[in-house]
């Protein structure tokens, strides 16, 4: 068995696959949020603004241990900078 699936295998065992997974796509989410701001020169602040949100809202948005982010906060920062939101299963 390779390292890969030994360790998905434990993580599945002890219940803890799916939380790890979500941890790890809402890390890739914020990356791809903050690149965009960095291309589009749009600072926290901005961006809230822009969607008419508070600025703790994007502070969450952007830390990638924080899970709890809608589906909507995602698609609406997405695109107010010019981009969309894609979810795949």
């Amino acid at each position: 068995m390779k390292p890969r699936d030994e360790l998905e295998a434990l993580l599945e065992e002890t219940g803890e696959l799916t939380e790890v997974r979500a941890l790890a796509a809402k890390k890739i989410l914020a990356a791809d949020i903050a690149l965009l701001m960095k291309r589009r020169g749009v600072s926290k602040a901005q961006l809230a603004r822009r969607m008419g949100t508070a600025r703790p809202v994007i502070d969450r948005l952007l830390d990638p241990r924080q899970p709890g982010v809608t589906l909507t906060t995602l698609a609406k920062a997405a695109s107010v900078l010019g981009g969309h939101l894609r979810l795949r299963i």
